[in-house]
């Protein structure tokens, strides 16, 4: 099965490194996921807590038998947006997301919600994505898979709810969060690659399962999708280095601060 922490887990480490949770930090992870963030954050702040906050029951279901599996006592997981969810007011001491802030349908608002759960002055670290043609992994997958004809804008993003680009420009998003009354904003580049797996055979299981293969693909006849695919196997191929499938991939570290 696709692991996202395993290909993210040199992202992860940056991520974790500019945290830097202090014993009894009270950490909101904002779009958790399956918790990996969490459980890491919450174990470097006992006896504070984490709590981890996604729209995902299935995810949130696997970050709480992980956590358990653990034995981590001090964390929490709540099924919910965290545009939208009613945070306790000045509660956390720190907040982060591993790209989980670029899907809000109001980001200012998103920002604002995340704000008041904070104590003034804490700060917020932030991973996301660069622009996509910054991303080995997004461009190389998407000329295997359109061969010179392929996907439209809309397709590729550009009217895509589901867009992980859309704080891609660190002055769009350094406005933002000031407007939503955070301050000091830094913008670091972070250029550490992504692994899709251990062989170019189950990276393309993996990688098949990604939103944007199956909306590139939905629209091809069964020999089209036949030759895409075949396109694909073969630049999977080219990108295995005998240990791992790995692309290039560039991201933002954001840190902002609760004014």
């Amino acid at each position: 099965m696709f692991d996202y922490d395993t290909e993210l887990a040199r992202h992860h480490v940056r991520l974790l490194e500019a945290l830097d949770v202090r014993s009894g930090d009270r950490v909101l992870d904002v779009g958790c996921g399956t918790g990996l963030t969490t459980r890491d954050a919450a174990r470097a702040a006992e006896p504070g807590t984490a709590v981890g906050i996604d729209v995902s029951g299935p995810m949130l279901a696997r970050a709480r038998r992980q956590a358990e599996a653990e034995g981590l006592r001090n964390v929490d997981f709540v099924q919910g947006d965290a545009q939208t969810h009613a945070f306790p007011p000045e509660h956390f001491t720190l907040a982060v997301s591993r790209y989980g802030t670029m899907f809000f349908a109001d980001p200012g608002a998103a920002f604002a919600n995340i704000g008041r759960a904070l104590r003034p002055g804490a700060r917020f670290v932030q991973l996301v994505w660069q622009a996509a043609d910054r991303q080995e992994w997004h461009t190389a997958i998407r000329a295997a898979l359109s061969h010179g004809h392929g996907p439209s804008a809309s397709a590729s993003g550009t009217d895509d709810p589901f867009d992980p680009f859309t704080l891609a420009d660190p002055h769009v998003m350094t406005g933002i969060l000031t407007r939503a009354g955070f301050t000091a904003v830094d913008v670091v580049d972070v250029h550490e690659p992504v692994c899709y797996g251990p062989d170019a055979e189950r990276a393309l299981a993996a990688v098949r399962r990604l939103r944007m293969v199956e909306k590139w693909t939905a629209g091809l006849d069964s020999a089209s999708a036949g030759r895409a695919l075949g396109r694909l196997r073969a630049t999977l191929d080219a990108q295995d280095t005998g240990d791992g499938v790995w692309f290039d991939s560039r991201a933002w570290l954001v840190t902002a601060h609760r004014g």
